[in-house]
């Protein structure tokens, strides 16, 4: 049912506003029971290939409705927001997702473990509920950010599906903060391919965790191996859970779970690697990084993949403003666009020569760069191919030098 929210601007001008995607949002919801949909399929023809139909719906049908219906600049007027944010509607749609993400695990799960599948079935069935618990850490990404003790528990409670409770403390004290900088574990760097993006990404993000997890505890005067440690209460509803699948169906648990996280865990790492490849914030005259803001990070206003995201496509205004609700994140002009919603860009991602040749001229091309590579964050063993190849005057060669040796100093 829609709802008309209703303002006056700093002019005293009345404002009426109608979120036309309100009742779609709940794509956002029932998007998590996609795996059904190829158990489902077996079910009814008894072809075991047909488990993977959740994998062409998500990389083949969703990138062509993005294309076919286009993106959606609308937002919200600011006088209305705080209308719009109070509005429970939409937090309860991100919580009724929560246990959805469970069923759909644990109804993969069974199936694996009782329907005497082949070993490449297995295989296939523990990666689309992977790409479905990728989906859920974007889930824990939206509640993570909310500062109230349900959405934190449900956050939580959410990445323990993929085994990745330490995701809300890494992401929102760690990545927020260090954003499109080359200290950042989670901002991909130009000439950087995904794959070795991960072999940084993944480690280096469960270390920072750790570490900021830890100081926080000694500030408080608790060990980090209390029951205070919120990645610890992750880590042990993440035992229950797939310890229990394990008694219930047995060794072919071990590597339907193995495959299950890893991929859940990649599913994060491509979300990270679109999100701010080669992007570089400003540093000001103190030698500080200015804050973030909206155009240090990629964004993509496709209508249909928005929607089964929770608006994490809206990248821009969400690390420009981190505790903006899902529903009123803006669109703003001359933004680093991408050419896709994010079902689209993952693939392109995991080929780099096709994803260099897109991404690269796009990057180069942005009003704040103009092709200037000191304004990019480059991956240091390429810094030197990328000044020949983009500035391959001899000034520009020998400036590449110095600049190399700089941004080799390691990470945070």
């Amino acid at each position: 049912m829609a709802i008309t929210y209703c303002a006056h601007d700093a002019d005293g001008q009345r404002i009426e506003y109608r979120d036309r995607k309100r009742a779609w949002w709940a794509l956002s919801v029932v998007y998590p029971l996609l795996p059904l949909a190829g158990i489902a399929a077996h079910a009814l023809t008894g072809y075991q290939i047909a488990l993977g139909l959740p994998l062409l719906i998500s990389y083949g049908l969703m990138p062509l409705l993005d294309f076919l219906i286009g993106e959606d600049t609308n937002n919200p007027p600011e006088a209305v927001v705080p209308q719009l944010e109070a509005d429970r509607y939409y937090r309860w749609l991100t919580w009724a997702t929560v246990p959805l993400h469970f069923i759909a695990f644990i109804a993969c799960a069974w199936w694996a473990g009782t329907q005497g599948l082949s070993w490449w079935a297995v295989l296939l069935l523990a990666y689309v509920a992977g790409t479905d618990a990728g989906l859920g850490l974007n889930t824990g990404h939206e509640l993570g950010h909310k500062q109230t003790a349900v959405e934190q528990w449900l956050a939580r409670l959410v990445l323990a599906v993929p085994a990745y409770g330490h995701f809300t403390v890494e992401h929102g004290r760690g990545h927020h903060r260090h954003v499109s900088t080359p200290e950042d574990h989670a901002s991909s760097r130009m000439g950087e391919s995904i794959y070795r993006f991960a072999l940084r990404e993944t480690p280096g993000g469960i270390r920072r965790a750790w570490r900021l997890e830890g100081e926080r505890l000694a500030q408080l005067g608790r060990s980090r191996w209390s029951l205070a440690n919120t990645m610890l209460q992750s880590y042990a509803v993440t035992a229950l859970l797939q310890l229990g699948l394990m008694a219930a169906f047995g060794w072919v648990m071990l590597p339907f779970l193995v495959v299950h996280n890893l991929v859940a865990w990649w599913q994060l790492t491509s979300a990270n690697y679109v999100e701010h490849y080669g992007l570089l914030r400003e540093r000001l005259p103190s030698g500080r990084y200015a804050a973030p803001q909206p155009h240090d990070s990629w964004n993509t206003n496709h209508l249909v993949s928005n929607l089964a995201t929770f608006h994490l496509q809206r990248h821009s205004d969400h690390h420009a403003h981190p505790l903006r609700r899902y529903q009123s994140l803006r669109h703003f002009e001359h933004l680093p666009q991408l050419p896709s919603g994010y079902f689209g860009m993952f693939p392109l991602a995991y080929v780099p020569a096709l994803w260099f040749r897109v991404m690269d001229a796009r990057l180069l091309a942005l009003p704040h760069v103009q092709g200037q590579l000191d304004r990019v964050n480059i991956d240091p063993r390429r810094r030197a191919e990328l000044y020949r190849r983009y500035s391959p005057s001899p000034a520009a060669a020998t400036a590449c030098v110095g600049a190399s040796a700089q941004s080799a100093a390691p990470n945070s």
